[in-house]
């Protein structure tokens, strides 16, 4: 008995010590930051989030500790994370471009279909000087408060899904309603298609694909199956890769600004390691996605390179829509053609090199 109160007391010590350890080391941090993603922890943000943190928090050896709240604890949707990012409620927001558009209408060049022709194209893309000037545009566009800090990966590619037909060329997918967000781009893409854009918020889309209301939609995989979709009766899935899933990754510029100049190299290179895992997960997260796709009676459509260029051909009103209605649509627009360019000229010099 007086053993089993002895170590007891022991236990007790050794769980005060503990947690008096814990909150000594919370405490001794010099600079707290709260990161935010209005996902789950399946999803790739959260991926990149815990790389993150565990990243920056090691490499400034406690000088700087990482809070993430996943969902909707700190705020609700895009605007309203953006304007907390802004008012410094919240340090870390990411956000798809669709999602910042409303603030930064810009952002929406990410969404431009086929201008990223494939991963090895868009991380290049990401990683270099495109990147970088849209850093200074959101900068300057919100009075120095919000600075974009890198661009990652959020699902993989956007591909054509229905519920209808194989769908080889667009058109295919003439008269069909496909689902779209509330927002210009995606529905001007949709109507290039031939098809009929039928904006339905995402918890309701599963419904609608049941109830007909909606017969397609432009999603990734892991979205598809996380999602459950096929058992509402998404059974064709189209491999055109219309869109590069961008994530936008911002910090608080103040609060990145306060920081001396070897802390901020450390957390310029935590997002740097949350890039390359965002660039990553969804890799991985896809294979079995696919698997589980067709095990439930899905089929997978790869189009020929000549069907390719149909839907990029069909897609070009998008561009010009985007050139007349975005302010500074035709920068953009050049400036990420001729980044793509590049990389794909680099690409094709490596390949001569690689391929002999």
């Amino acid at each position: 008995m007086i053993k089993t109160k002895i170590f007891k007391r022991t236990i007790s010590t050794v769980m005060v010590a503990a947690a008096m350890a814990i909150s000594i080391g919370a405490s001794a941090a010099d600079f707290n930051l709260r990161a935010t993603a209005n996902s789950n922890e399946n999803d790739e943000d959260y991926d990149g989030l815990v790389v993150f943190k565990d990243y920056v928090e090691s490499h400034s050896n406690g000088r700087i500790a990482i809070d993430l709240f996943i969902g909707t604890q700190l705020c609700a949707n895009g605007t309203e994370c953006l304007q907390a990012l802004e008012d410094g409620s919240v340090d870390v927001f990411i956000s798809t471009s669709g999602g910042a558009a409303n603030m930064y209408p810009y952002v929406q060049v990410l969404d431009l279909p086929y201008l990223l022709t494939d991963d090895r194209v868009a991380e290049a893309v990401l990683v270099g000087d495109f990147t970088r000037e849209m850093r200074k545009a959101i900068l300057a566009d919100s009075g120095d408060k919000v600075r974009l800090m890198t661009i990652g990966n959020t699902g993989g590619w956007r591909n054509f899904a229905n519920t209808k037909r194989t769908v080889k060329t667009p058109a295919d997918l003439e008269g069909l309603k496909i689902r779209t967000v509330v927002a210009d781009l995606p529905q001007e893409l949709v109507k290039a298609m031939g098809a009929s854009p039928t904006p339905i918020p995402w918890p309701e889309l599963f419904t609608s694909f049941q109830t007909g209301i909606v017969e397609g939609s432009k999603n990734g995989i892991t979205d598809i199956m996380g999602m459950k979709f096929p058992e509402a009766g998404l059974k064709y899935v189209t491999l055109d890769g219309h869109a590069y899933m961008s994530a936008l990754w911002y910090m608080n510029n103040e609060s990145f600004k306060s920081m001396p100049e070897d802390l901020r190299k450390v957390v310029v290179d935590g997002f740097s390691a949350l890039q390359q895992a965002t660039f990553a997960s969804p890799k991985r997260k896809s294979i079995k996605a696919y698997a589980d796709f067709k095990a439930s009676g899905g089929e997978i459509y790869v189009p020929t390179p000549e069907q390719k260029m149909m839907f990029q051909k069909s897609a070009a009103p998008v561009y010009t829509w985007f050139k007349d209605n975005v302010k500074d649509g035709a920068k953009w627009f050049d400036l990420l053609k001729s980044e793509t360019a590049k990389v794909q000229t680099e690409l094709s010099a490596s390949y001569q090199s690689d391929l002999n």
